[in-house]
């Protein structure tokens, strides 16, 4: 069995930032499901808990939605699936 990388706080909030620059500089649009997903476990990852602030109920809706999802998920576990979610959108598109 593969073993799983044991990074430590600072190699997982280095990877962290890494994935989020890697969405931010990304110049395609994001299909919406996806963009949810991050939004969720970033906002967890950072420990965020701003209200949506879309000007569109329904955006705010399915954001709230989406937050909802991952409450019960760690800080730690946030940025792992964050990373986790990047690196598979990019190694995986078309």
């Amino acid at each position: 069995m593969p073993k799983s990388k044991i990074m430590t706080n600072e190699e997982l909030n280095i990877e962290f930032e890494d994935a989020v620059e890697r969405i931010n500089n990304f110049k395609e649009p994001f299909p919406a499901d996806f963009l949810l997903r991050l939004y969720a476990y970033y906002k967890k990852a950072t420990n965020n808990y701003e209200r949506p602030s879309s000007s569109k109920p329904i955006i705010n809706a399915f954001k709230t939605n989406a937050l909802f999802q991952v409450k019960d998920v760690s800080q730690d576990e946030a940025k792992r699936i964050y990373i986790d979610l990047v690196n598979n959108y990019f190694l995986y598109r078309k």
